[in-house]
């Protein structure tokens, strides 16, 4: 015999966003893919009579479990039911493992830093970027204890890059290395990608180093980034819809003004602890 039951979410944190799997306490999965609309309006399902708990598990970044008793209510309290959202947040549990960095319960977060670069009287013109970051890799540690000889240099880096001034954009770099010994290869950069463009960097002295870029800005009235709504820690987004990524073979302007940033980020993966050292910006002065 199967008894009808309704699920009905009454509260939850607004980071809480699903999607969320409906279980009962036998591990029988009752729904999946079941969006945070469909629980505030409530979802029926139809259980066996043993059934006594029913166990809601949501995805994304702050995953959570609940398990819910199954109750008799009157039909006119769970219409009255309204949805609230209340501020509830997750405990996060960090250096657990010294082997990952910038990985959250198994989320890799984006690594971000930016130099900002003032120049003199004159515009300047920049030219190429070298940075001097040394990379570690950590080995997993045998008996537990936490010690500074596990780490090895490696050769590793940002594998991501914006340059801008007030009205000029690289837009998206991606950083790959290039080819050795492998002019085949290296002929297919730079690559023109539909949201970003791929160019390739070297090391040489300790130096990472780039020097593929040109405004890809496409109209200066509007913004070169955007606020983004995931996460207060992002403190901007690029403005993909202002960028042209197409090969601007007689229209490569070079990035020309009296200031500069170049922003570094890493989000591809958390095994490497980058030691940034410092950058330099070679350019040469734009004479008008």
């Amino acid at each position: 015999m199967a008894n009808n039951i309704l699920v009905k979410l009454r509260r939850s944190s607004r980071k809480t966003l699903g999607p969320f799997t409906i279980l009962d306490n036998y591990g029988n999965v009752l729904g999946e893919n079941v969006s945070k609309t469909s629980l505030i309006n409530g979802v029926a399902y139809s259980v066996a009579n043993n059934v006594t708990v029913i166990i809601i598990k949501s995805s994304g970044d702050c995953p959570i479990e609940k398990s819910i008793s199954i109750q008799q209510i009157p039909a006119n309290q769970i219409a009255a039911m309204q949805y609230q959202e209340i501020n509830t947040g997750c405990l996060w549990r960090h250096l657990t493992d010294i082997t990952a960095y910038n990985r959250f319960y198994g989320k890799t977060a984006p690594y971000v830093i930016e130099y900002p670069f003032a120049y003199q009287y004159q515009d300047e013109i920049l030219q190429n970027v070298k940075d001097y970051t040394r990379s570690y890799k950590y080995l997993p540690i045998e008996d537990g204890v936490f010690n500074d000889n596990t780490a090895i240099e490696v050769n590793g880096f940002f594998n991501k890059a914006i340059l801008y001034n007030g009205q000029q954009c690289s837009g998206l770099l991606n950083l790959v290395p290039k080819p050795l010994h492998n002019m085949k290869e290296y002929l297919k950069y730079p690559m023109y990608n539909a949201d970003s463009k791929t160019i390739t960097y070297t090391k040489s002295d300790n130096f990472y180093q780039y020097n593929t870029f040109w405004g890809l800005t496409k109209d200066k009235m509007k913004t070169l980034f955007l606020t983004s709504c995931e996460s207060l820690s992002i403190d901007k987004v690029l403005n993909q819809d202002n960028m042209d990524y197409g090969k601007r073979s007689f229209k490569k302007e070079p990035l020309r003004a009296k200031y500069l940033k170049v922003r570094h980020i890493l989000d591809n993966r958390s095994d490497l602890r980058l030691v940034s050292g410092f950058i330099v910006t070679p350019s040469q002065i734009s004479y008008k």
